[in-house]
């Protein structure tokens, strides 16, 4: 399999207007994705916000597709993390946990008091891991346009919340070089990749092999398949023909197959799985984002 990198020219001139916005706010809030937390959490983000010492809110987003004991074990790891509060979003409390995101922020920033002197928060995250939704739930109002196509977004913009709050807004930022291959086939098995950078069949038999290492009995019932012997091409071609993906002449169609697994796994169709636990990246570079810009604020910007 080839590795997966996407960086498309719009994400160029992005990350420079990040770095440059991070000097006048207050806090981080970062989204990821649950069902692959560390590898959807952005290395340049994290580059940028540790030199401006800016706290985090990590989002851990779609909560109610990923595993829900990885779901507490990720909650702790990051919240162990220096500087770093998180919440979970998705399952059954949304609204209770929305309501909490702006108490949280403040937690981070006690310094800011609300309408005379208003928190400043730059919400970010990878594409398509449910940024603009938050977005709009926490402004009240359409603010942002929402699909389900990573790099919709293409422009930062500023929002007043009627609470007081002002939120800065950011496209969908990937890094220039995902270090770490198997992260690369987790974000394009989420949709946080674009499709022109990765070959759905390659990503179809990532799924495989990491649903039969963590989820075997899931995969097994959902292909309606009775042991899960043999290599990935066999249990791939095997998947095909049980769900009727069977060209003229009696051959695989491998397209629809791997666009079939792809979407059972993004749907919940296979069932709630994360696919990465923390010590999986005990000793991984992730990538560090050293491409990012220099911040090029002055350093009065703090005080704005």
């Amino acid at each position: 399999m080839m590795a997966i990198q996407w960086f498309p020219g719009h994400m160029h001139v992005a990350r420079k207007k990040v770095a440059e916005t991070l000097a006048k706010v207050d806090v981080v809030i970062e989204i990821v994705d649950a069902r692959m937390p560390l590898s959807s959490s952005n290395p340049m983000i994290e580059k940028l916000r540790m030199h401006r010492q800016r706290p985090a809110l990590k989002i851990l987003n779609k909560a109610d597709l990923a595993d829900p004991a990885l779901n507490k074990i990720w909650l702790e790891w990051f919240r162990a993390q220096p500087g770093t509060e998180a919440i979970l979003l998705g399952e059954d409390n949304k609204q209770e946990a929305l309501k909490r995101i702006p108490q949280l922020c403040l937690k981070l920033a006690p310094f800011r008091t609300g309408v005379e002197k208003p928190l400043r928060a730059m919400i970010m995250g990878i594409p398509n891991v449910g940024k603009s939704t938050l977005l709009n739930t926490l402004a009240q109002r359409k603010v942002a346009k929402v699909a389900d196509t990573p790099g919709v977004t293409k422009s930062q913009q500023r929002i007043e919340t009627l609470g007081g709050v002002i939120l800065y807004d950011t496209p969908g930022l990937m890094w220039p070089k995902v270090e770490h291959e198997p992260s690369g086939f987790r974000l394009a098995l989420g949709g946080s990749i674009g499709r022109n950078a990765y070959d759905e069949v390659e990503v179809a038999y990532f799924a495989i092999e990491a649903l039969k290492a963590r989820y075997p009995a899931e995969l097994m019932k959902r292909y309606k398949l009775p042991d899960l012997d043999g290599e990935v091409e066999a249990l791939f071609e095997r998947i095909g023909r049980k769900r009727g993906a069977v060209m003229a002449g009696g051959l695989i169609d491998e397209q629809k197959t791997a666009d079939l697994i792809i979407t059972d796994y993004r749907s919940k169709a296979i069932g709630r799985m994360t696919l990465e636990t923390p010590d999986d990246f005990i000793g991984v570079d992730l990538g560090s984002g050293e491409d990012a810009p220099p911040d090029t604020l002055d350093e009065n910007a703090d005080e704005l």
